[in-house]
């Protein structure tokens, strides 16, 4: 089976982790057709990266050619691509040699359109902040205390560590622009919550898997350990489902959520209570922590449902995805802001 990897890259801060990331696909037990990486909308990475891979035949340099954005270069990379199956990695993360192996693996079943992996924390600092919940581990794009183990059917896949058969982009085009990370402007996500839905709508019996033997190690910097960040990602969470749910519906958009927000979350609480009356390390700021994320994302849910009131769609969905076309440039709607305000700040 013939997987192209599509790595999106933005910038020059990043440059040994985007290498590093590329030469973990190089070492896959099964060779990659192919490893695209997207630059969006930086002339300086794309000249440097674009001398640097200049003699490598099997990696391709291109520009993001849809409006800024991560779901617009994914599109970029889906379009240029060729494999019969499209992986994404994350350009701050390294595949274990084993990880196109699983994805190729999991796709003998014909109905599989999706196949997802686990993303491992690599903590810049050495290790995880004591008041950090594994519950919310997605903050820093990793998989999270709560998603089943094994190979499991799951809702959706998570973007950084991801693959899609290409029948599925036939079926329902790309990544929704509008939505999505915007480098570090607009640290949103959600897009291929989106995309998996949309997938499963147009085709109810696609199977999507969490693969959990298909692992990659993202970087987690100083920057992303504070509280304040922790904060600004869960209210950015909550306006990103609140825009899925204006287009796909609550029952769809929340439905793994609520199991979240009901069970896994409660139980976290506890076991941070439990630890503080046993004097270990960090209880009491993992329940504090659990409540606050809640609280917070529930916030951003609030303020993203009021600003996409009345709009039907509020973002663009890419259907020239197609091997060979171009993506088109789309306005990013107003319903997203260009910048998020601070948790419990007040917005009209």
């Amino acid at each position: 089976m013939a997987v192209s990897v599509v790595i999106c890259a933005y910038t020059e801060d990043r440059w040994g982790d985007v290498l590093a990331a590329v030469a973990s696909v190089r070492a896959q037990l099964l060779p990659a057709a192919e490893t695209l990486l997207v630059v969006d909308h930086n002339p300086a990475l794309l000249s440097r990266l674009t001398a640097h891979y200049a003699s490598d035949a099997d990696v391709n340099v291109l520009a993001n050619a849809g409006v800024r954005g991560l779901s617009a270069g994914r599109n970029t990379g889906i379009a240029a691509s060729r494999g019969e199956v499209v992986a994404f990695l994350d350009d701050d993360a390294v595949a274990e040699p084993d990880w196109l192996e699983r994805f190729a693996d999991a796709y003998r079943d014909p109905r599989v359109m999706a196949v997802g992996g686990r993303t491992l924390p690599r903590w810049d600092s050495g290790r995880r902040p004591a008041w950090f919940p594994r519950e919310f581990d997605w903050v820093v794009g990793c998989a999270y205390l709560g998603l089943p183990e094994g190979r499991a059917e799951v809702r959706n896949v998570l973007g950084g560590n991801a693959s899609f058969r290409r029948a599925a982009f036939d079926a329902v085009g790309g990544f929704a622009t509008g939505i999505g990370r915007d480098g570090d402007r607009r640290p949103l996500g959600c897009e291929e919550t989106e995309l998996c839905i949309r997938l499963r709508h147009a085709l109810p019996d696609a199977v999507l898997l969490l693969e959990n033997r298909a692992v990659i190690h993202h970087r987690v910097p100083a920057a992303r350990q504070r509280f304040g960040y922790f904060r600004t990602r869960c209210y950015a969470e909550g306006l990103s489902k609140a825009l899925v749910t204006a287009s796909v519906g609550a029952r769809d958009g929340l439905a793994s959520e609520r199991r979240y927000t009901t069970r896994v979350l409660p139980a976290g609480a506890l076991r941070g209570v439990r630890d503080a009356l046993l004097g270990r390390r960090g209880g009491a700021g993992r329940t504090a922590a659990i409540v606050a994320g809640l609280a917070t994302t529930a916030a951003g849910y609030a303020v993203g449902r009021l600003r996409s009131r009345g709009t039907a769609t509020p973002f663009t969905i890419s259907a020239t995805v197609a091997s060979g076309s171009v993506p088109e440039p789309v306005p990013v709607p107003e319903a997203v802001p260009e910048s998020l305000p601070a948790p419990g700040e007040v917005v009209a």
